[in-house]
C-alpha cells in the first residue's frame, strides 16, 4: 500500500461522517514539508468551501494522533472540479461520453499522452474513442487520468459565458 492509500485507508471514515465522499489522495513527499491534497465530493450537492474547511479541521486533528506523515506537510482539501482526476477505474463509468486527458506510465502502441472520449470501462480495462478507433489501456498503465472540461456544453452553446467574454480555445 503507497502513501497515498494509506491515508485515504485512514481519513475515509473522518470524511463520510461529514456527510461527504473521498474522492482521492494526493502524497507528494517533499523535503522540507510534503503536500497531501484530499479530493472530497458531495453526491446530491457541490461541495462548498465550509465541507472543505470541515474536513481540513477534522483531519487535521486526526492527522496529530495518528500521526501518518513524517515531519512538516500542507494539507490541501477541495473539490475534484470541472477538470477532475480519477483515483480508481470503479469512479469512470458514470463519465461515459467525456473526453478525457490521460497520461501514461510509459508508452502503449507508441502512444503516452492521449486525448479521447469514454466509450466503456470493463473492470479495470478502459477503451477510449481516439479519432475514431478504439484504444483500450489498463487503469493501472495511467499515471494521470482527468476529464477535459466542455465549456461550450457548460456555458451553453453560444461561445460566450456569462460575463460576455469568449470561452476559453474559443476565438471569434
Amino acid at each position: 500500500m503507497d502513501k497515498a492509500q494509506e491515508i485515504a485507508a485512514l481519513v475515509t471514515g473522518t470524511v463520510e461522517d461529514l456527510g461527504l465522499l473521498l474522492w482521492g489522495v494526493e502524497y507528494a513527499p517533499r523535503a522540507r514539508s510534503s503536500l497531501v491534497r484530499l479530493y472530497i465530493d458531495h453526491a446530491d450537492r457541490e461541495v462548498t468551501i465550509e465541507d472543505c474547511e470541515a474536513v481540513s479541521r477534522e483531519v487535521s486533528a486526526l492527522f496529530e494522533v495518528d500521526d501518518p506523515i513524517r515531519g512538516q506537510y500542507t494539507l490541501e482539501v477541495s473539490s475534484p472540479g470541472l477538470d477532475r482526476p480519477f483515483f480508481r477505474a470503479s469512479q469512470l463509468p458514470s463519465f461515459a461520453g467525456e473526453t478525457l486527458e490521460v497520461s501514461l506510465h510509459a508508452p502503449v502502441a507508441g502512444r503516452r499522452r492521449l486525448q479521447g472520449r469514454l466509450l466503456g470501462v470493463d473492470g479495470e480495462r478502459i477503451t477510449l474513442d481516439l479519432d475514431g478507433a478504439n484504444f483500450d489501456f489498463d487503469f493501472g498503465q495511467a499515471a494521470k487520468i482527468r476529464v477535459r472540461p466542455d465549456y461550450e456544453k457548460i456555458l451553453g452553446q453560444t461561445g460566450r459565458d456569462r460575463a460576455g467574454g469568449d470561452v476559453p480555445g474559443e476565438h471569434r
